[in-house]
């Protein structure tokens, strides 16, 4: 395998060099190649940064002060039982779950964002995690089901709002803004439905179902963090594996025929893997809203990519989820769950992108 650093300059057809203003780094091994962009492995550099200071952060803060250096002796099997217990047992499944879900809602949404070409395609605002959280309360209230059922009744819930909200907005092919008009009205009715649901069960459901749909990762423990992971890790890979068909289709349904995609079926897959990555985060903390909005859309202003791309907006949407949860634990007077936090955020951001649309149209 070769490195090199691939120059934003090519040579014009009169000898002019163009400037493309990207550099690149080109990984060859005999008939393949890997482009990556420069600044987009700086981006994501720095970001990992961030995390590692979060997790730090997040294990050494609570109730029972802890210094940096017990944390690490406590991860290498040192200090005492109750330091290793609080570290391992309590505090690391919450960040690492923090990270992941993270991760999930920022992959979904440039997923969405790309497939739509719309900075407000947003699985919670197209319907499809409400159709999550429809599928998990009717496993929490109806079935009184285990954490698999959830999982399973978030996963079904979700796919079967994205199949109905496909067909509705299918007329020779599905366009972005049809998808999103359908999407919001059946968000409405599901809403409804959350809320009837709710209402005819017992108090003590009802509360423990509201405090569920605030997106908390109050109680998260390893067997959320090891389930949740290895289908983040399955949906991300298969995410990756299209991602050059996402790309094509950014161009258009037409563009990308002509390039060999198959629009239809690689349409359908990367819509089907952004509502399973939704789902996996809705079945394990309930619905963390606005992630997968905000995370996509900072991604592509710090790497400055043309389009929507899928590693820094991971990474973006795992520091905003670690950070939001740090700061609804420890930063504010009474702990709150950390979709109340995020849902600020995207509040504020939503309100952003709606005061530069009507800027543009003065």
């Amino acid at each position: 395998m070769t490195l090199e650093t691939a120059t934003p300059e090519r040579t014009a057809r009169h000898g002019q060099p163009i400037d493309f203003g990207r550099r690149v780094l080109v990984l060859r091994r005999q008939r393949f190649g890997l482009r990556v962009d420069l600044r987009s492995v700086l981006v994501c550099g720095v970001l990992a940064v961030l995390m590692i200071a979060l997790v730090l952060a997040a294990l050494a803060t609570g109730s029972y002060q802890l210094g940096f250096d017990q944390v690490a002796a406590a991860l290498t099997g040192g200090e005492s039982k109750l330091v290793r217990q609080i570290v391992v047992e309590w505090r690391l499944p919450r960040v690492t779950a923090a990270l992941l879900f993270g991760a999930a809602l920022g992959l979904s949404g440039a997923i969405f964002q790309s497939l739509m070409r719309n900075p407000l395609a947003d699985p919670g605002i197209i319907g499809f995690s409400q159709g999550s959280h429809t599928g998990a309360l009717i496993v929490i209230l109806v079935m009184d089901g285990n954490y698999p059922q959830l999982v399973g009744g978030a996963l079904l819930g979700g796919m079967g709002t994205a199949v109905i909200v496909y067909l509705l907005a299918y007329r020779q092919g599905v366009q972005g803004f049809r998808l999103i008009i359908v999407g919001i009205g059946l968000s409405a009715m599901l809403a409804s439905v959350n809320t009837w649901l709710m209402l005819k069960a017992n108090r003590e459901d009802a509360l423990a179902a509201a405090a569920w749909g605030a997106g908390s990762l109050n109680g998260t423990s390893w067997v959320q963090v090891v389930v949740g992971g290895v289908c983040i890790a399955v949906l991300a890979t298969v995410a990756a594996g299209f991602s050059r068909p996402m790309r094509q289709l950014e161009l258009g349904d037409d563009a990308a025929a002509s390039q060999g995609v198959r629009v239809g079926p690689a349409r359908f897959v990367l819509i089907i893997v952004g509502v399973a990555l939704t789902a996996t985060v809705t079945a394990a903390s309930g619905p963390i809203a606005f992630v997968s909005l905000v995370a996509p859309q900072i991604a592509r202003r710090l790497t400055r990519t043309a389009g929507i791309t899928l590693v820094p907006s991971a990474c973006v949407g795992a520091v905003l989820c670690a950070a939001a949860d740090y700061f609804a634990q420890h930063l504010v007077s009474t702990p709150l769950p950390v979709g109340i936090i995020t849902l600020i955020i995207g509040g504020c951001y939503l309100g952003y992108l709606l005061f530069l649309e009507a800027r543009r149209r003065l």
